[in-house]
């Protein structure tokens, strides 16, 4: 219960950046989003908790976590990673072009 509490507020706090009007909030609001459904990834892949995740002999494959999911969150983590520096980098561009990261100053400048 607690996971989906805070998976809601993570995309709660991603949308509440992405709508603000600044180039680095939406940035950072995509990050947050893209966090918020790995982590709707993991959970739904079955997480356990206290369970060793080394296949024996004795043990039950229903009790352990898929790691196929989990490796698929990595990929995500590291692909999202290097999109959000690709995006900060592109603000920090767009901030020293126009002197401003308000998307309402740059729809001013079209002329």
């Amino acid at each position: 219960m607690l996971i989906c509490i805070s998976v809601g507020v993570l995309f709660s706090v991603g949308l509440y950046l992405l709508l603000q009007g600044s180039v680095i909030k939406a940035v950072l609001g995509l990050v947050v989003i893209s966090q918020a459904a790995n982590l709707v990834i993991f959970v739904v892949g079955g997480l356990t908790i206290g369970a060793v995740p080394i296949i024996t002999s004795k043990t039950q494959t229903e009790s352990v976590a898929d790691p196929l999911v989990q490796a698929l969150v990595l990929t995500a983590i590291v692909i999202g990673f290097g999109l959000s520096a690709f995006l900060l980098t592109l603000a920090y561009k767009i901030h020293r072009e126009v002197g401003s990261d308000d998307l309402n100053d740059m729809r001013n400048l079209r002329g």
